[in-house]
């Protein structure tokens, strides 16, 4: 389900920390696939897989690296570091 050349955010309606998280990288310009997890229950069961059971959003992925509740300087951080084509 993630993308391993991009960056995957695994968000959930009425979740501030996603709210924040997503406007951060649209500002950013940031080439994204964003999926809701109550939406698809492959999604949720995914971000279960890597936030110890629990469905802990916002989970990105970026190159095929995950991240459980990362701040969006993290995020672009790794973006930087696995996935520097996606930026301008």
């Amino acid at each position: 389900m993630t993308d391993d050349e991009g960056v995957t955010v695994y968000w959930r309606p009425g979740c501030p920390y996603c709210m924040r998280l997503r406007v951060s990288l649209r500002l950013k310009k940031l080439p994204r696939t964003e999926i809701n997890i109550w939406e698809h229950p492959d999604a949720a069961a995914f971000v279960r897989s890597v936030a110890d059971g629990n469905e802990t959003v916002p989970t990105v992925v970026v190159a095929g690296h995950a991240m459980v509740n990362p701040s969006p300087a993290t995020v672009m951080s790794e973006v930087r570091s696995r996935a520097p084509h996606l930026l301008a």
